[in-house]
């Protein structure tokens, strides 16, 4: 029976562009979902902007334009860029929608009749120049545990230690440049700690990677605290029911702006968003994160979800972060790669390729070599796997009038290479990519082994052969379909011109085992070409010219 899944990424912020570490995610959630479209499963992938919040408000008074007109272009550029890596998405959105304002204000009034919202008085860092509270971030000055200057208001980047912002000496704002007074304000909690039962019993559940797992028992063991949701004006976000100064914290919104996504897409494609969403359903809701998010996904989220009888997440993905050549990206290396960048001077297909040779099931950071890249695609892919196709296609379409045969020459070859199907289906179930593009390689040997040993290019020199000739191809080139269905997930530009080559409908898991038998196929066109080392090299210096400050 066919499964129903609803599948999220977490949202970009609204406030610059994408680079090649957030496209870690993006790739692995939809590498997933398209795994789990062609097993025939009714799959939703949704996703949206993330557009509240004070770095929102003040980018755009630095620009001078509306929060609303900085997210819009932004969010044009996002689709563009996602768009460019064949990232799948059935609908993406924004938070700052009607949307998400109902369910924003419908969860937090749940909340509150249920008891589960404080107000409690606070101190904090206010910029009288500018009248505003200011978010930890936004304080600068002098570290107390090591005297490095210039450090931020809640860490030090040069020592590592955190603390409260009144801790720092000599703090200034970034905004104005002034020293912050303190002053007080009253503001909304989320009585995080009532939930630790439930979310004992929740991450006890199959849904947590035991990385994940054991950080959920260092906050247990710490103790819960209530969670502040609310901000002071001025602020860009949702204002809380009931008061007149007094926002939504990003962090509330930002999460639920899934449902508003989802609900966007039901509306437009007329599903039933209760029977995704209510406390009792039957369908399963998989997020797919980053390591640095976890705390919001796996405490706040569901313990809201609950307390608002909606239904807990099936399954968080948590996955690790993207270094370049061993190094965090670098500006001035010119390894920190906005996705445009990228687009401009390289097939989008080889990094998702890549990027699966690498992402496990696990929360390990992946490394983006560049040699190692140019090498595993001009390899694996060209040598590899559309070497299977280019060199049997040309036999049948000069000698055999561009048909395959009748039979396959090693009918045993292909049926153990399509049994292979249930196996790797599981590795993209679990997330194990790199054993799906291991396990496809060794089989891609597998098929050029065979064309080497049976020399069709020698047997053709003899006319009585044809037959022959035709059936050995007529097998390559249904080995290669097989592991183009396998790699589909990975690289479905790719696999899209494979099936018009092939004069297929677009293929499914379940075709894996059906050999393509007495079947016109059109000429053969170069399916992908090498990485031209100088194509990296440019990359890299249009990265760099990019990035100089203005």
């Amino acid at each position: 029976m066919a499964r129903k899944i609803l599948v999220t990424s977490a949202l970009p912020y609204a406030n610059g562009p994408i680079h090649l570490g957030h496209l870690v995610e993006y790739v692995q959630t939809d590498i997933w979902v398209r795994f789990q479209k062609l097993q025939g499963n009714q799959c939703w992938y949704v996703c949206a902007d993330d557009a509240h919040g004070t770095p929102i408000m003040l980018k755009a008074r630095e620009r001078g334009i509306t929060p609303e007109a900085l997210i819009e272009q932004v969010g044009m550029e996002h689709r563009r860029d996602f768009a460019g890596f064949n990232i799948g998405f059935d609908n993406y959105y924004t938070t700052h929608s009607d949307e998400n304002r109902h369910y924003s204000e419908l969860i937090y009034t749940r909340l509150r009749d249920g008891g589960w919202i404080d107000r409690q008085t606070i101190t904090q860092a206010y910029d009288e120049q500018e009248g505003m509270f200011l978010p930890d971030r936004y304080i600068k000055g002098t570290c107390p545990r090591c005297a490095a200057d210039d450090q931020y208001g809640d860490n030090c980047e040069a020592c590592g230690a955190s603390y409260s912002p009144d801790e720092l000496r000599d703090p200034v704002s970034v905004i104005s440049g002034q020293p912050p007074v303190q002053r007080e304000s009253e503001h909304y909690f989320f009585r995080l700690q009532d939930f630790e039962h439930m979310l004992r019993t929740w991450a006890s559940s199959e849904g947590l990677q035991d990385e994940v797992s054991n950080k959920l028992q260092e906050w247990f063991d710490a103790g819960l605290r209530a969670w502040d949701i609310s901000r002071d004006a001025p602020y860009f976000g949702f204002r809380i029911p009931d008061t007149d100064n007094k926002y939504f914290y990003v962090w509330l919104d930002a999460p639920i702006g899934y449902m508003a996504s989802f609900q966007d897409l039901c509306n437009r494609e007329g599903l039933d968003f209760d029977e995704w969403w209510n406390a009792d359903s039957d369908a399963e809701l998989y997020h797919f994160i980053g390591k640095d998010i976890v705390y919001f996904h796996a405490l706040f989220w569901p313990a809201m979800l609950s307390g608002a009888g909606f239904r807990t997440p099936t399954r968080v993905c948590a996955h690790g972060f993207l270094t370049v050549d061993g190094q965090k990206m670098s500006k001035s290396r010119g390894t920190f790669i906005m996705a445009d960048t990228y687009l401009r001077h390289l097939d989008a297909e080889y990094l998702r390729y890549y990027f699966a040779a690498k992402l496990g099931a696990g929360v390990h950071d992946i490394d983006l070599s560049l040699d190692d890249f140019t090498q595993r695609v001009n390899a694996d892919l060209v040598g590899k796997l559309v070497n299977i196709a280019s060199r049997c296609a040309g036999f049948i379409n000069k000698r055999s009038a561009g048909r395959l045969g009748p039979r396959l020459d090693a009918p045993e070859l292909f049926r153990r290479m399509s049994a292979r199907a249930e196996v790797i289906g599981g590795y993209y179930e679990n997330r194990a990519y790199a054993r799906v593009v291991r396990e496809v390689m060794s089989l891609a040997d597998e098929a050029n082994q065979y064309i080497d040993e049976k020399k069709p290019w020698v047997l053709a020199k003899d006319p009585d052969q044809a037959e022959a000739v035709q059936a050995i191809n007529t097998t390559g080139i249904n080995l290669f379909r097989v592991l183009m269905l396998y790699l589909k997930p990975v690289l479905p530009e790719t696999a899209a011109a494979a099936e018009r080559f092939l004069q297929i409908p677009a293929m499914q898991w379940s075709d894996a085992g059906q050999p393509l038998l007495d079947h016109e196929i059109a000429a053969f066109k170069p399916l992908m070409t090498r990485v031209d080392p100088a194509a990296i090299e440019a990359m890299i210096a249009d990265s760099r010219e990019s990035l100089k400050p203005a």
